[in-house]
């Protein structure tokens, strides 16, 4: 359970630092480096430690107590978008 919800929470805290960093590009071509407003929040986030129950934690970081999977499908939006576009007017499924 460890490992998936790591999944999750990896494009959950990569969206929340490209925000805070300014970016406005795809989520795919945001980074977060050299962005000391990014850098602080992570920092607040980290320094909780095992001291405070991970929601607040978790919205140190993102401004949420809840954790939401959405951040995976606007990472990889454009390749949804360009799937979808690759599809168009073919059968898709077994």
């Amino acid at each position: 359970m460890r490992y998936f919800l790591a999944d999750i929470m990896q494009f959950e805290f990569h969206r929340a630092l490209a925000k805070t960093s300014g970016c406005t590009e795809a989520l795919k071509r945001c980074s977060s480096y050299g962005s000391t407003a990014a850098g602080d929040r992570l920092n607040a986030m980290m320094q909780m430690g095992q001291s405070r129950p991970w929601p607040e934690a978790l919205a140190a970081l993102t401004e949420q107590r809840e954790m939401d999977a959405n951040a995976i499908r606007d990472y990889f939006a454009p390749l949804e978008k360009w799937l979808q576009e690759q599809n168009r007017g073919k059968a898709v499924g077994w």
